[in-house]
């Protein structure tokens, strides 16, 4: 049995792990840990909870024993200064933040100057160690040796699976690329923010962050790796709308010569033949955002606009689970050598 320890545990994304660890057959939630409602059992802030998970929040320089695995739900630059110590411990990190996206301190520094953090980070030494967390670009990286994870952004997550097969393909032309993504309240995380009330949010959607997006920085790094183009840029617009939780990015591209859908659909689904929370579906399909909500599927609508011979790219998540959570299990799944589905494999709520 795998045993689990999660620092944040009574945030959004925090709590979003507790909930698929207690459905996962083979781990064991051994500790929670949180800065607030300390000694307090995690269904007492989180009643649904009750009779599944009532352990009490610990603070997390109380917590003794062994663990396999460390799930690090923490704002950026916690994880920096925790993960050292958990991997001496033998401890398997996952790392929701930005702190381990990256693998050298000069590409951290430009994702951390876009949001107004301190540029410098506090452990370099572990950046060359870390691997990108999105399991179906890096799959072959997230074996049973790695320790040390960095979970995807929520937005990029849904720009780099709605535009890889494309971009790999070659059939985009280059620095054509515009992602036009909108997101849930949710996203914003728990914390109270006047932006955030139900006044401000009710009927109000607004772009945000259009001087540069942090999400930018590794949607533009991993596309440049399938594109083989280290240069690649993309034009990216950041919208919150007024739901709960759910990604939607519409991505567009002009392509490199005349394509047919159907011949881009066979593109898409020969990518990802091997990635079983990827589903690509046609123009025709009626999806959204719902359809995957409460789950780690990513639905992907390919469309081509044959007048001006633009490709068209719909992708759908769940922010708060294949954009978090969910990618944070299934890359667990891999690093202990089970199937990535283990715990996960179920269909959204409807209605």
């Amino acid at each position: 049995m795998i045993r689990a320890k999660i620092i944040g545990a009574s945030g959004y994304g925090g709590i979003g792990i507790v909930e698929l660890l207690t459905r996962h057959p083979d781990v064991e939630i051994g500790a929670l840990a949180a800065v607030e409602s300390v000694g307090s059992p995690i269904s007492d802030l989180y009643p649904h909870l009750k009779g599944f998970c009532d352990l009490p929040i610990s603070s997390p320089e109380d917590i003794e024993g062994d663990f396999d695995v460390t799930f690090m739900s923490t704002p950026d630059r916690v994880g920096m200064k925790l993960a050292a110590k958990e991997l001496a411990r033998g401890t398997k990190v996952i790392d929701y933040s930005g702190d381990f996206r990256f693998n050298n301190a000069e590409a951290y520094a430009e994702y951390a100057r876009r949001i107004g953090l301190d540029t410098q980070h506090l452990a370099p030494e572990l950046l060359t160690d870390t691997v990108y967390g999105l399991a179906e670009l890096h799959r072959h990286e997230l074996g049973t040796s790695q320790r040390l994870v960095g979970n995807p952004g929520c937005f990029a997550v849904s720009c780099i699976l709605g535009l890889s097969p494309a971009v790999k393909s070659k059939l985009t032309v280059p620095n054509s690329i515009i992602c036009d993504c909108k997101t849930g309240v949710s996203g914003a995380g728990k914390k109270l923010n006047a932006s955030f009330h139900y006044p401000a949010r009710y009927e109000n959607m607004n772009a945000y962050r259009l001087s540069g997006h942090q999400h930018v920085c590794e949607v533009e790094r991993e596309l440049g790796l399938q594109a083989g183009d280290p240069s690649l840029k993309i034009t990216f617009t950041a919208q919150v709308v007024p739901v709960c939780r759910g990604i939607m990015s519409t991505l567009y591209a002009t392509l490199t010569e005349p394509m047919t859908e159907a011949k881009l659909l066979e593109c898409y689904q020969d990518y990802y033949a091997k990635s079983p929370f990827v589903r690509v579906l046609p123009s025709t399909s009626t999806v959204g955002s719902m359809h995957v909500r409460g789950t780690n599927y990513c639905n992907v609508v390919v469309s081509v606009d044959e007048r001006v011979n633009r490709l068209r790219v719909v992708s759908y998540i769940d922010n708060l689970m294949k954009g978090q959570a969910g990618s944070a299990l299934q890359n667990m799944n891999l690093l202990f050598g089970l199937d990535e589905t283990t715990g996960m494999n179920s269909p959204a709520m409807y209605p």
